[in-house]
Order: structure tokens, then C-alpha cells, then sequence
């Protein structure tokens, strides 16, 4: 495929760039020679001119420098394709010069409609129901004389009734999403404008402007970053909205720019010219160059300040707009608002084609009967019966009579079945947002579904895709428990020695002695306290430890006010822990770190900083002592450290060994601490060696590997910390209950892979119990197959045999849309994977193996992924399974998985408001979940179900007694009841009891819906309403009609009445049937109801006596009188409903329409129950002895599993915090500030 990479020289193809490439391989090398970074100078991509790269490792040259290439996919397309943006070139301070490019301002929209498309966009959408499409094309029928039976305002009533209903609750829904982007959009900023900051909305900065941003604010678009108030133009950040992170980034500045400082004419004079990549999703890639004074700079993702980020611990900073609203990186992750319709929605739609066709049969077939009887009998009847005006023949009444019928029987799908849904939606609706067991009284925040559309879905849940941060955890670690020298501390015991159970009114200890304590910090083991203030050295030496191997950055704006700037919060509470406990970092500079030692300071040498990667998951620090002894601290993942001790050290790590295996069996996360002391002889001689390893250009990482290997052996065991990473209340017995409801749960996370396999631990997703959890990570399409390949063998060796099921499904679709069918697994397995193999996995050739693989597994968990994974992920499950998905989250960074899920659930959490204001439910913890699905989610399918089968059911048996008559009356679609019965039978008689069984039902209550996770299951079976369900309903309503036609029509035949006058006539006949149906049909919807109550007695009583007063009333002589016309059925009722024969006809026929129903159902549950059936018969066996209430138990984890180093740090943090450019200039309270927990005035307090 020939492309066009943007250069000088044309180059059309990939071959051609590498070429010039090589061409300048001389350049590079000689360049390197000099300098451990290097200046490669290449032709740019996106037009002329030179840019400044800089590469560090020889040995990779050629290979990083054809990566380049790779890494610019948007601008290097050809452009051949339409007018999509390509690249993207501004000039700050120049409004004109941008404007030429029409790109977007930084004004959002999230809504579907404005005033203006409001109504033809949402009639459309409505429109798209066959059903209303049907009343449409029924109204215009009925508009016609020479076919029309009944009025036309019964049809358009109803029908705008429907469209009104629903277009104001969708206009509501768009108002709300309204109200939402005005007030984002008129945030305020500080725009500079012509040499002064002028406060603008956001919605009015534009691309290439400059503006001021100051701590805690929201970053208002993309910007590149040109100044800040930190040290060397750093900027803190944190990422909640976009990755789900807490933990603080750094960003920092280009030199050039940095000097701009917040002088506001250097900066309205700047005129850098950036190119750069075209909009895109990628959150963690940006390339462009900066052109200024005839210089290029390189420009990365590290200098970028991405909107949803905020500002954190950095008084100010400037930034120059890349991207502005639509385009920012944020919205292009943000998916688009879609028209959700539940799955029996998409089913009515098919049975109501079903059903028309059955009408248009029927019409047919008494099309046909009426011109047959036309052709032999009409024609010659006409003295007594003349056709009407303009038929002159038998084939053409028969075509008028089809239409006649059509407008007659369309009650087979009477429209007042989806004005029932929608009240019944809206009632479900109201029952979530009055629920107080669903209420977090502690942000005053009750549930709310946003949406009333989507109720019977949450019945049907399969999959759960959840966030982990903020939804599944609260955000906070807490130094939990600790072993030191072979002792566990943490744990609270009686004066006879049983542990207790630590809740709110256990005593906490008292650090009032130490000023410096951090006052939101807990611990409740007393004996730790008393071992430090015993000065015990081997304790000492562990919170030494803590307070000294880190890279946390302390700010004290006032004196003893300290606040940490911690790379994870996991660092942030061990430091915090030795600060409470007497070992306070105070400062530290480049080279020392300054801590307060149990009332003392002390200033440590830091002689080097041994940093964290993901392969040695360890750090460690070497310092120095104001007593000049060296030592050595480290701490990382016990499986790591503990083949790095020294064999003296076995005796105590046996011990250590039991407690991390209890703070693991609690979910707690581990590090072990070690240390080693150095001799200064052989420490000279390494860290000159270390210094000529850092400088290598050769093979650098490798060699300072070697090194830090080396010194790191034989280190001396201190003991282990244990954190817990705070759950959300709950959420461990909500994913067990949810478990065993057979809903499986992916967890999507913008996490590292430690922090949410730690998480996924905790949580109880994963445990020890399981066969295997599978990691994913490959980094090529070839080794994420074989890993997801290598994965489903294990799990279920025969699916690779062409006599699978699915195999054998799949070489006869291969053309079409593939189902993956559930495929069981051999065991219990768990399956993790990275980001950067997602995004292999989800190419078009690996989908259908990444779904079958993942779908056979209990647990899946997707980290370090995009927002726009995240939604690729759920529109993968609802692409190949038929299964209905709900997606979880709280950050903005969950809201294109929310929007793509079936059912979108937003918390009201710690990251702001937008993951509630783009889902369909909202409510405040994780655990509200179980009752929002199992409780809510399951009645309202039920109850739905129930509505629908029996709605069909009466409206067949009603509509097909017309069907039967039309043999007995010259197939000349006259109608067998009144019409007025016909105009009331779905509006009054039949409408309020249906509608209380909707609403009121429930086979169990709330309390065993939660208890018996089970009997969630049918619903995603779809067991109580499909197609084989429907039917069943359409076979009794004809079974029914079949009665309700002919037991009447005996029972009237020929008949007398007592005084020997004949009540043989068609109104007679016409009431007597109507009643018989009116009555079978109460007694069916009191077959169908579970859940009695008063409204339900009061509906199905009331109606039948309203019957039977309308037409007592209706019938009577006074009626005939006032309106002859009208109520020509004078006397009817009195005459006929006093015979004896007619009540024992109607006795009969609700007896032959009931019974086999009653059989039925008996023999069902007694010959082949279903699982449902069972369980039910359990609750009521326990009913008749409830069970004494079962203590509340501590959920024990089953997890063995210790973490490893799962702290969210950014690889080269050490290095940044060696070379000073993260400092300000020393705290003046960095050496004051003494304490004695020994002295008068503490001696009486704490212990």
C-alpha cells in the first residue's frame, strides 16, 4: 500500500523512509560520540525543517530510530483519505493564524438534541418501534370511510399519548445532559490576552491560546506545558478522570519554555510554532515538535497536561492549547450517546412482525370467506342486504373487508400495551429511587435510575464490567498491621487473650505526644507504641527504614504541618506510619534526608537511590548516618527479597513467612523489609563502579542490574508491612452474592497489573481455590495468541478437536455475525491482562479467541487499559455473546464503557460527576449493586414477563372471538361485542389489574431474593418470556377464543327463556360472551399474581363490579332514551344475565378455559421443576420455620497470595529525586521541631 510520509523528498513507501533513514546513520553515529544524549537530526515527518530527538542507547539506534515512524501513524497516512485532520500545526498567541484551520474551541457537547431537532430526531427514534410505526399506518386507514369501523380519535389518542409519555422523559434525560455541558463550559480560566489574563469560559479559549492554571484546578483543554512555579518547571497532576489513578504524576516542562517563567511579556511574546499527531484516544502518546527562534524541539507525552487531569501541589502553571474541547484526548475517549432498548424491547418488535403476519392471515382467509359468500349468496341478497356505495362485485368487497378486519383485529396488539410498559417502567423506576436500603446517608445521596427505559434489563445482567478505583476500593491505604523481628502487631486482644474484632469503638492509640503526628492516622495495638518508647532496636530500625527508603516528597508550608507528595499512596502510609510511631521525614535535598528521630533530628547522606522497576520489584536506598555508619534499606515483594538474605536470617523468616500469610489471608498488601550495613572500602569501589555503569552508552540497564544486584545479597531481615487498600463496605460479600447469581466479572482498570491482581485478591475475585490464573502480556499479535491460546487449551482441551460444537458452528458462519455459545471450563480460572496486549487482543483476527478464552473463565482483569478499551471491551462481549452487560464506574475515565453497556451504572463517588451523568443508574457504594439486580432488576423482569404473557393471552382471546364469528355472519366484519365494550375492555376492565400485578408483584420477598442468589438465573436465560413462551400465550388465547365463542353459542342456540320468550339473538349472545371473557380473564390474572395485596383485591373486584354497573347502566331504558343511536342494547342485560342457563354456560366456560391451565402448571412443577422451582419450595419450607438470625461473620479471604511492589510508581523517580530538579530550596522547618516521648510532659500520656 503506497503512503506518503510528509518529507522534502517523496518517499512512497515504508522502505523508502528506512532508506532515509540509513542515508543519515553517519550523522547519528559521529554525533553520539561526544555526548551521553544525542541530537539526531532527520528530516521531519510533518513537513520541512529539522526537530531534536533525543535517544540514549547506541546498541537500539537503528531500530528506535525506524520506530518513529511507528509512532506517528495519524500524521504519516495518506492523505488521500477525504478531509480527516492529519496533523496539526498552531502558533501560540496567534488567533488569525489558527483560525485559518477551523479547529474546534474548547466548548462540549454530551447531548443528543437541540430545540430545533428535538422533535424529528426523537420521532425517529420512536418511530423505529414497529409497533408505533403500525398505529401510523392504522390511523390512516381508519381516515378512510369506505373501510373504517371505528373512530379515528381511537387511535390518535392513544398513539400521541405513547409518543408524549416518552419524547418528555427523553427530553428531561437531554435536558439533564444540558445542564451538565453548561456548566462545564462556563467554568472560568485566565486566558492571556493581548499581554494581560483575562477570565474567559472555557467554551471561548481556542486553540494556540495560553493560559493560567493554579493549584486544584481542572486542566481546561490539552496543553502543552510552557512554565511552571515548581523547580525546573515540574507540575504535579493527578489522573483520576482519565486512568483511575490517585497517585501523583509529574510533568515537567521544556528548558526553553521553563525560562518563561510567569513573566506575562516573555509569554505574549512567544511565538513557538508546534506541529503535531491529528486528534486521537491515545492517552499515553503524543509526538510533535515545538519550532521557536529557528530551533526544533522534540515534544512528548511528558510535557502534555491532558484534560480531567488536575492540578496538585503546584501554585501555578501556564500552558499553550494543543487540543480543545471535542478533540481533546478525554472526549475522543468519551464514546458517543447511543438510544439504549432493552432485549425484549428488540423481542416485541419481532413478535409484533409475527403477529401482523398472523393478522394479515386471518384477513385474509375472512377476505377470501367474504367474497365467496358475496359471489353465492350476497349477490343474490342484495334486495335485503345492498352492497355499499361503490362496490360492484364480490372480489372487491372481500379486498374492502380485508381492510375492514384489519382496523377490527388490529386489538391483537392494542397500543395500549406500550402505554402499560412505559407506567410500568416509570413505577419500577420510582420503586429504585424510594428504595432507603439503597440510601448513603453519609453524602446524603439516594439511588436514582436516570433512565425508566431499561428496569426489566437489570433482571438479565451476564457480565459486570467494573472500575476498580473509587468503585470497587475508596481510594485509601492504611498501614494496617506489621511484623518486626518475628512479632505481629496490629491485632487487639481481651485480658484473656482472644483476638477482638477491631470496629469504631475500639480504643485507638494516643499520639498526642508526638507534635508531629499525623492526626487522621490510626492504630490500635497499644504494644507497638510501647516497644518504640522502650526503644527497642530492631523497632527502631524498622521505622528508621520506613522513613528513610522512599521517594516521597515533603511540603511544609507552615511549622509541624507536614503534607507528603507520595509517587503511591501505598509509600504515602508507610512514611506516615513511621511518622506517627516517632521516625519523621522531615526534608530532604539531592543529597540528605532530614528526619526526626523520637524527639531528635538527624541528617542523612543519601548516597544513592537503588529504583524500582517492574522486573526487580524492590527499591532500595543507601545513606550515610550523622554517626558515618553506611546502610543499606530495602523493601519489595517477599518472593523477590527473600532469596537476597543472608542464611542467618532463616529462623526469622519462617516466622515472618506465617504473618505474611496471615495479613495476606486478610487481603492486606505486603512488603518486606531488609537492610544491610556496607563497609566504606568496598562502597567507594561500587559506587565509582555504579558511576561508570551510569554513564555507559553501552548496555547501561544491564549493568546497573549487575550492581544492584550485587550489593543487594545478603541482606539482614527487619520484618514486613502490611496495607490495606480500603475496599468499599461490602464489596467482597456483594461480588460472592453476585457470583453465585451467575454473573461473571471483569474488572477494567487503568491500574498497573500488581495493584489490580492485589485488588482482584482482596476482593475475593481471585483466590487460591482457583485452577490457575493466566497472565496475558504478551507484546507481539503472535505471543498474545499462543498465551490466549496456551490459556483455553488448558481450561478445555477439546475445544482445538474439529468435533467441538463450536468449531463445527463456526465453519458454517464463518460470513456471519458469530454467538459464542457458553463453553465450560474444566475448573475455576482467572484471566489477567495488560493494555498493551489488549490492544493485539482486540484486533479483528484475535477477538473471537480473546472471547472465547476470557468467557470461559470466572474472573477476568484488564489493566493499564484506555478509557476506549475499556468500551472495546464491552462492545466485544455484546458483539460475540448473548449475554446483557453492565458497566460500573465513577471517573470520567468510565464513561464510553458506561455509555456502550447494555445498562450504564454510575457511582457518586470521589471523581466527580460524570460517569453518573452519562448512566442509565446511580447510587454511592459498590454494594448497592447486589439489591439494584437481584432485587429490583429481577422483579421488574418478572413482572414484566408477567405482563406481557398474560396481555397477549387476553388480547388473543378477545380479538380471535371476532375470527370465529365472521363464519357465522356472512364474513361482513361486524364486530360480536358491543362497542363499547370493545372501546373499554383494554382501557378500563382490564387495564388496572394487569397494571397492579406489574407493579406489586413478587414471587419473594427482598430479603430472599438476596438470600437465594439463584433465582436470578432464569432471567438470564431469558426463561419467562421468548419466543416458545409467547407461543404458548398465543396457543391459549386460541384455545380460549375457541371457548368464548362456541360454549355461548350453544348455550344460546335455540334456547328459551323460563317464561318460554327466546333470548336466541345477537345481542343476548354478544353480552354473554363478553362477560364470560371478562370473567375468564380476571380469574387468569389471579392465577398469574404471586404477591397479594389490597390494591390488587380492590383492581380485579372493582373491575368486574365497574362491568357489570357500565353495562347494567348502559343497558337500560333511560340510555336508550337520552341517546337512542348510541346504546341500542335495550334491556340486554336484565333480560339475559337473569337466566340460570347463562350463568351455568358461563360457569362452564371458565371452567374449560382454567383447568388446563391449573393442570398444567401442577404437573410442570411436580414432574420437571425447574431450578427456580426449587428454590421456591425451599423458601417456603423455611418460611413455616424461619431460621434464628445468623450472626454477622468477618469474611475471611482464602488468598495466600502476598503482593509484590504494587505501588503505582513511575520507573526513574529515584533518578529525578538524585538530581535535584524536583526540590525548592530547604524547609526553614526542615531541622527544628524536637520531641520527647519520654519527657514530663508526655510521660502520663498515650499508653
Amino acid at each position: 500500500m503506497s503512503r506518503r510520509c510528509g518529507c522534502k523528498r517523496s518517499c512512497r513507501s515504508w522502505e523508502g523512509i528506512k532508506l532515509r533513514v540509513n542515508e543519515k546513520r553517519g550523522v547519528y553515529r559521529s554525533a553520539m560520540e561526544g555526548s551521553n544524549f544525542v541530537a539526531v537530526t532527520f528530516t521531519s515527518l510533518q513537513g520541512s525543517g529539522d526537530e531534536l530527538i533525543s535517544m540514549s542507547k547506541l546498541e537500539e539506534q537503528d531500530e528506535q530510530i525506524t520506530d518513529l515512524f511507528v509512532m506517528l501513524p495519524d500524521i504519516i497516512l495518506d492523505k488521500s483519505r477525504g478531509e480527516k485532520e492529519e496533523e496539526r500545526q498552531l502558533q501560540a498567541n496567534n488567533r488569525d493564524f489558527n483560525l485559518q484551520f477551523e479547529y474546534a474551541n474548547n466548548s462540549i457537547k454530551t447531548s443528543k438534541y437541540n430545540f430545533f431537532t428535538f422533535l424529528p430526531l426523537n420521532l425517529f427514534e420512536q418511530f423505529q418501534r414497529i409497533a408505533n410505526a403500525y398505529f401510523l399506518f392504522l390511523l390512516i386507514l381508519q381516515l378512510i370511510p369506505q373501510i373504517s369501523s371505528l373512530a379515528w380519535f381511537t387511535t390518535v389518542v392513544p398513539l400521541v399519548l405513547v409518543l408524549a409519555v416518552s419524547g418528555v422523559k427523553d427530553a428531561i434525560d437531554d435536558f439533564n445532559r444540558h445542564k451538565s455541558d453548561k456548566h462545564v463550559n462556563n467554568r472560568p480560566v485566565q486566558v492571556l490576552i493581548n499581554g494581560m489574563l483575562k477570565e474567559q469560559k472555557w467554551m471561548n479559549v481556542q486553540v494556540g491560546d495560553i493560559i493560567k492554571l493554579e493549584n486544584n484546578n481542572f486542566v481546561t483543554a490539552d496543553l502543552l506545558l510552557l512554565s511552571s512555579s515548581e523547580p525546573h518547571s515540574l507540575t504535579y497532576i493527578e489522573t483520576a478522570e482519565l486512568d483511575g489513578e490517585t497517585n501523583l504524576k509529574v510533568k515537567q516542562a521544556l528548558t526553553v519554555t521553563a525560562e518563561l517563567g510567569e513573566d506575562l511579556q516573555k509569554l505574549t511574546e512567544f511565538n513557538g510554532e508546534v506541529r503535531c499527531e491529528a486528534p486521537n484516544n491515545k492517552l499515553d502518546k503524543f509526538t510533535g515538535t515545538l519550532t521557536l527562534r529557528g530551533e526544533k524541539y522534540a515534544l512528548d507525552n511528558e510535557k502534555m497536561l491532558l484534560r480531567g487531569c488536575t492540578i496538585r501541589n503546584t501554585e501555578w502553571c501556564f500552558g499553550l492549547v494543543i487540543y480543545a474541547g471535542p478533540d481533546t484526548k478525554l472526549m475522543q475517549n468519551s464514546g458517543k450517546t447511543t438510544f439504549k432498548r432493552t432485549s425484549i424491547d428488540r423481542l416485541m418488535n419481532v413478535l409484533v412482525l409475527v403477529i401482523f403476519a398472523f393478522l394479515a392471515l386471518m384477513c385474509l382467509i375472512l377476505a377470501i370467506g367474504n367474497g365467496i359468500w358475496e359471489h353465492d349468496k350476497g349477490y343474490y341478497f342484495q334486495v335485503y342486504l345492498p352492497w355499499a356505495e361503490g362496490v360492484n362485485s364480490a372480489s372487491y368487497s372481500g379486498f374492502l373487508m380485508f381492510w375492514s378486519y384489519v382496523i377490527i383485529l388490529n386489538t391483537v396488539v392494542p397500543i395500549s400495551l406500550y402505554v402499560s410498559v412505559e407506567i410500568i417502567r416509570l413505577g419500577n423506576s420510582f420503586y429504585i429511587d424510594w428504595d432507603r436500603k439503597m440510601y448513603y446517608p453519609l453524602n446524603d445521596t439516594p439511588a436514582q435510575a436516570r433512565t425508566t427505559t431499561l428496569n426489566e434489563e437489570l433482571g438479565q445482567i451476564k457480565y459486570i464490567f467494573s472500575d476498580k478505583t473509587g468503585t470497587l476500593t475508596q481510594n485509601i491505604m492504611c498501614f494496617n498491621k506489621c511484623s518486626i523481628n518475628g512479632k505481629s502487631y496490629g491485632d487487639v486482644y481481651d485480658m484473656s487473650g482472644q483476638r477482638i474484632e477491631i470496629n469504631e469503638n475500639t480504643e485507638k492509640v494516643d499520639f498526642s505526644y508526638n507534635p508531629l503526628a499525623d492526626p487522621k492516622f490510626a492504630f490500635y495495638d497499644h504494644s507497638l507504641v510501647e516497644a518504640v518508647k522502650l526503644n527497642d532496636v530492631p523497632t527502631h530500625r524498622f521505622f528508621r527504614l520506613l522513613s528513610l527508603c522512599h521517594t516521597v516528597m515533603p511540603e511544609e508550608k507552615k511549622e509541624g504541618n507536614l503534607v507528603y507528595q507520595a509517587q503511591s499512596p501505598d509509600e504515602g502510609a508507610l512514611v506516615t506510619a513511621a511518622r506517627n510511631f516517632g521516625f519523621v521525614f522531615r526534608a530532604r535535598t539531592p543529597e540528605t534526608i532530614t528526619v526526626v528521630e523520637m524527639g531528635e533530628t538527624k541528617i542523612y547522606k543519601l548516597l544513592a537511590i537503588l529504583d524500582f522497576n517492574n522486573v526487580r520489584k524492590r527499591m532500595s536506598v543507601i545513606v550515610q548516618s550523622p554517626e558515618g555508619d553506611l546502610t543499606l534499606y530495602c523493601k519489595g515483594a517477599d518472593t523477590i527479597l527473600y532469596e537476597l538474605l543472608h542464611p542467618s536470617c532463616n529462623s526469622l523468616k519462617e516466622e515472618t513467612t506465617e504473618h505474611l500469610n496471615e495479613f495476606a489471608g486478610e487481603g492486606l498488601r505486603t512488603l518486606v523489609v531488609a537492610y544491610k550495613s556496607l563497609e566504606e572500602d568496598y562502597f567507594q569501589d561500587w559506587i565509582r563502579r555504579h558511576h561508570e555503569a551510569s554513564t555507559a552508552l553501552e548496555g547501561r540497564e544491564d549493568k546497573l542490574s549487575e550492581l544492584y544486584e550485587e550489593i543487594e545479597k545478603d541482606l539482614m531481615l527487619l520484618g514486613a508491612t502490611a496495607i490495606e487498600d480500603k475496599l468499599q463496605d461490602g464489596v467482597p460479600q456483594t461480588i460472592e452474592t453476585l457470583a453465585k447469581a451467575n454473573i461473571k466479572m471483569w474488572v477494567l482498570t487503568g491500574d498497573k497489573q500488581e495493584t489490580a491482581m492485589n485488588i482482584g485478591y482482596s476482593c475475593n475475585l481471585l483466590n487460591d481455590d482457583m485452577a490457575d490464573v493466566f497472565l496475558i502480556e504478551g507484546s507481539t499479535s503472535d505471543d498474545v495468541l499462543n498465551e490466549l491460546r496456551n490459556a483455553r487449551k488448558k481450561m478445555k482441551p477439546d475445544s482445538f478437536l474439529d468435533s467441538d460444537e463450536f468449531n463445527i458452528q463456526f465453519e458454517k458462519s464463518s460470513n456471519k455475525q458469530m454467538i459464542v455459545p457458553d463453553e465450560q471450563a474444566n475448573g475455576v480460572y482467572g484471566l489477567v491482562i495488560t493494555g498493551h496486549s489488549l490492544a493485539y487482543a482486540l484486533e479483528g483476527n484475535l477477538e473471537l479467541e480473546l472471547v472465547r478464552t476470557a468467557c470461559m473463565c470466572k474472573v477476568v482483569i484488564c489493566c493499564r487499559v484506555t478509557p476506549l478499551q475499556k468500551a472495546q471491551v464491552v462492545e466485544l462481549v455484546k458483539k460475540y455473546k448473548k449475554a446483557v452487560t453492565l458497566a460500573i464506574g465513577d471517573g470520567a475515565n468510565d464513561v464510553s464503557m458506561i455509555k456502550t453497556a447494555h445498562i450504564g451504572v454510575g457511582i457518586s463517588g470521589q471523581e466527580g460527576m460524570q460517569a453518573v451523568l452519562s448512566s442509565d443508574f446511580s447510587f454511592a457504594q459498590f454494594r448497592y449493586l447486589q439489591r439494584l439486580l437481584l432485587v429490583h432488576g429481577r422483579w421488574s423482569y418478572i413482572r414484566m414477563c408477567k405482563f406481557l404473557k398474560y396481555f397477549f393471552y387476553k388480547n388473543f382471546a378477545f380479538t380471535l372471538v371476532h375470527f370465529w364469528y365472521g363464519f357465522f355472519s356472512g364474513f361482513s366484519a361486524q364486530t360480536v361485542y358491543d362497542e363499547w365494550f370493545i372501546t373499554l375492555y383494554n382501557l378500563v376492565y382490564t387495564s388496572l389489574p394487569v397494571l397492579g400485578m406489574s407493579l406489586f408483584d413478587q414471587d419473594v420477598d427482598d430479603s430472599w431474593s438476596m438470600l437465594f442468589p439463584q433465582l436470578y438465573v432464569p432471567g438470564q436465560q431469558n426463561l419467562y418470556f421468548n419466543k416458545v413462551v409467547f407461543v404458548k400465550c398465543m396457543l391459549q388465547g386460541i384455545y380460549s377464543s375457541l371457548i368464548l365463542f362456541f360454549i355461548p353459542y350453544g348455550a344460546m342456540y335455540n334456547t328459551m327463556r323460563s317464561d318460554g320468550k327466546a333470548i336466541a339473538d345477537y345481542q343476548s349472545f354478544a353480552l354473554m360472551a363478553q362477560t364470560c371473557l371478562l370473567i375468564v380473564v380476571s380469574v387468569q390474572i389471579g392465577l398469574d399474581t404471586s404477591y397479594w395485596t389490597v390494591v390488587n383485591q380492590f383492581f380485579i373486584w372493582g373491575s368486574l363490579s365497574v362491568y357489570f354497573a357500565i353495562t347494567f347502566t348502559m343497558y337500560s331504558d333511560g340510555m336508550y332514551l337520552i341517546f337512542t343511536a348510541s346504546f341500542p342494547f335495550i334491556g340486554t342485560a336484565r333480560n339475559t344475565l337473569s337466566q340460570p342457563n347463562v350463568w351455568l354456560a358461563i360457569f362452564l366456560s371458565i371452567t374449560l378455559c382454567v383447568l388446563p391451565v391449573v393442570g398444567f402448571r401442577f404437573l410442570k412443577a411436580q414432574l420437571k421443576p425447574t431450578p427456580s422451582d426449587r428454590v421456591l419450595l425451599k423458601i417456603k419450607e423455611a418460611k413455616k420455620r424461619p431460621p434464628p438470625p445468623s450472626p454477622k461473620r468477618r469474611l475471611r479471604r482464602t488468598s495466600t497470595r502476598r503482593s509484590g511492589y504494587a505501588f503505582a510508581h513511575q520507573h526513574g523517580f529515584g533518578a529525578l529525586i538524585m538530581s535535584g530538579r524536583n526540590m525548592r530550596p530547604k524547609s526553614p522547618f526542615a531541622t527544628t521541631g524536637t520531641f520527647s516521648p519520654n519527657s514530663d510532659k508526655y510521660k502520663h500520656k498515650g499508653l
